[in-house]
């Protein structure tokens, strides 16, 4: 029975995780999560990823203008690092510097305004020097080398000009 339970709890979990996301003029939709390179093993923790992947972007779109939506469909996401089942708990994300476990994500955007779509486009975020990077976000923060290359994207691709005025 408590098998049945946690399987329905799982595939609720990512049915809401394959739905769109939207927080303010940001909608984020992740497309078969359940095929992506590399998420968490354990449902908790995937849709814990989903979440803060979300919610990054979120961060970010705060910074359009009021008048600009963000829709972005990740297709794909691997995580720096890989993963080990632990044995408590949570499971293990070793982080080796031999260059195969650089985070990468892909994804589609499209920033509209008053229903006129602006621009669009398929992007392939990939940071192979992950590790030789200095980033603002923590060592605790268990997302920080894929956030650091969320914020390069965004700040390229979709406001290049808040970058140079950010420096």
């Amino acid at each position: 029975m408590k098998n049945v339970i946690r399987t329905l709890a799982a595939s609720g979990l990512l049915a809401l995780a394959a739905g769109a996301a939207s927080a303010g003029n940001v909608t984020v939709n992740y497309i078969q999560p359940e095929r992506f390179s590399d998420l968490p093993f354990s449902n908790w923790d995937r849709e814990e990823v989903l979440k803060d992947l979300t919610d990054h972007f979120a961060k970010l779109g705060a910074k359009l203008p009021p008048d600009q939506n963000l829709r972005i469909d990740v297709t794909d996401v691997d995580l720096a690092g890989r993963e080990i089942p632990g044995r408590g708990a949570r499971d293990l994300r070793i982080i080796r510097s031999n260059g195969a476990e650089w985070p990468r994500i892909d994804l589609h955007y499209t920033i509209e305004s008053n229903g006129q779509v602006l621009r669009s486009g398929d992007a392939q975020l990939r940071d192979m020097a992950f590790m030789d990077r200095i980033s603002r976000y923590s060592d605790g923060d268990n997302l920080r080398y894929e956030r650091r290359m969320i914020d390069d994207w965004f700040y390229e691709t979709i406001m290049p000009r808040e970058r140079s005025a950010r420096r």
